[in-house]
């Protein structure tokens, strides 16, 4: 798939501004592209859209399909007619600038529980009928996702490996006598899940409308608490109980002595080869019904992957595995046809990375962040066929990036002011900013964050912590009509 000179932003909506405590699929997030079209911003790229677990981390979540509940937007459930205004008055005292995850997921449960209980009492013929058609289309995840919740919550929301035994194993008996016992909770997840798609639906049309299309993201592993493990436990390295024979993670480097151990299961490709990979096809299908574009995470483990034993205190020890490599993208492109991929082609790469991203077309991605060491790759010699960011979501923010590098990397400082022509009296942010738009890259995006000129209390992810990530928050009227002018201008400017 071609992808034409062009630009956007990088922003969760978890992030946009909302009395709620957490950004959400309401009037702000329409109000953010308005500013994207005003701004002449034609993408907007976010983070996966999917229901998070440990760590509320969006990367980790309880579900390769369900939809972040959390988004959902109060304000939409009073314009749809589940709540009323009054409903939505009184909330707990919210942080402006960050998610507060447990007094939002409190206070939001209690709302879409009022919202169910309504729904089952007065709904119009129409609406019901539309929930019945979600079920029937979505019923190859949904049935055993709302099934999975439901035990979940009956069990303390403890790990899946901890349920009865029939139940953990997936006995038809114990399902059967579960579906029964649990049928109104099992009902009110999957109503929440259709309110996810419906308020989704009606965000994506409108930024369709306004020619501006969305970048999702697609982790490369779920958690190993998910409702995609318990019911597919074939597909995964697991004993006869259920439990991981080998867990994810990634070997020490020169940024991480003991390596990065995630602890995700991991996929038994050769199962999945079996059948053309039907669950992974039907995960990309959902997305490409939500996303315009996706960003594969961790590219590098369509390869290989690296594995370590169970208990293990660091990712050290461990071998690697042998990844599905060509076969699965192209048998994914036989079932779906083009692929409308972006690689995140980042880390350490073995020349096996470029030369299968390159055999798909797929564009990979371009940090400033790391163009300036004595060997990087500069950013006038980047392939058109690539995205520029100054960082991401992983990343330093680029104010905090740069008074690092002026504190402990003089040499690389240096490199880079030479490079831009680094003015003292005009933003660094804004000038990186410039920098991005002017390469060769086919695609430019820039976190908000760094558009903000923003410092390390807005940076999103601190890989490797679990505290204080995918919290940050934006508030209203910080987004300026000189922020949109700036912006307009590096698009003329630079044709994008």
């Amino acid at each position: 798939m071609k992808f034409k000179r062009s630009c956007g932003i990088l922003l969760h909506p978890t992030s946009l501004p909302c009395r709620f405590g957490i950004g959400d699929l309401g009037p702000e997030a329409y109000r953010f592209i308005d500013f994207l079209v005003g701004s002449e911003q034609k993408i907007w790229q976010i983070l996966p859209l999917n229901y998070p677990g440990y760590g509320n981390s969006p990367y980790n979540p309880i579900s390769a399909f369900a939809g972040n509940p959390y988004l959902i937007s109060p304000e939409k459930l009073v314009e749809h007619g589940y709540l009323n205004s009054k409903d939505i008055e009184d909330h707990p005292g919210f942080d402006d600038h960050k998610v507060v995850f447990h007094k939002v997921i409190e206070y939001k449960d209690s709302l879409f529980k009022k919202a169910f209980q309504n729904f089952q009492d007065r709904t119009p013929h129409k609406i019901l009928s539309d929930f019945d058609t979600f079920c029937y289309e979505n019923s190859s995840w949904l049935d055993d996702f709302s099934l999975f919740a439901a035990l979940r919550e009956e069990n303390g929301f403890r790990s899946w490996n901890t349920w009865d035994k029939d139940v953990r194993l997936r006995k038809e008996k114990a399902l059967i006598l579960s579906r029964n016992k649990l049928a109104e909770q099992i009902q009110y997840y999957k109503f929440v899940q259709y309110l996810f798609h419906v308020q989704w639906s009606e965000l994506l049309n409108y930024a369709h409308e306004h020619y501006v299309k969305i970048v999702g993201d697609i982790p490369i592993f779920v958690a190993y608490d998910s409702a995609d493990v318990w019911v597919h436990q074939n597909l995964f390295y697991l004993d006869e109980n259920g439990n991981p024979t080998v867990i994810s993670g990634v070997p020490p480097d020169e940024f991480s002595k003991e390596g990065q151990l995630w602890g995700n299961p991991l996929y038994n490709w050769d199962v999945m080869r079996k059948n053309d990979y039907l669950w992974w096809r039907e995960r990309i299908s959902h997305l490409l019904n939500l996303v315009d574009y996706i960003r594969i995470d961790h590219f590098i483990g369509f390869i290989r992957y690296w594995k370590v034993k169970p208990g293990s205190k660091t990712a050290k020890k461990g071998e690697w595995g042998k990844g599905p490599d060509a076969h699965f993208f192209s048998t994914m492109k036989k079932h779906l046809g083009e692929l409308p991929i972006i690689a995140e082609d980042l880390g350490i790469i073995i020349p096996r990375v470029n030369e299968l991203r390159d055999e798909f077309g797929f564009p990979g991605m371009k940090i400033l962040q790391y163009s300036f060491a004595e060997h990087d790759q500069r950013p006038h010699e980047f392939e058109h066929n690539s995205i520029t960011y100054p960082g991401t979501h992983d990343n330093d923010t680029m104010k905090t990036w740069f008074e690092g590098l002026k504190k402990y990397e003089p040499k690389i400082c240096k490199t880079l002011t030479e490079y831009i022509n680094y003015n003292e009296q005009e933003s660094f942010c804004w000038q990186m900013i410039e920098c991005a738009y002017s390469t060769p890259s086919n695609w430019t995006i820039i976190q908000l964050q760094d558009i903000l000129c923003l410092g390390a209390e807005a940076r999103m992810n601190r890989p490797g912590t679990v505290e204080d990530n995918w919290v940050w928050r934006f508030t209203d009227g910080i987004i300026t009509n000189d922020i949109v002018e700036k912006l307009r201008g590096l698009v003329e400017k630079y044709k994008r």
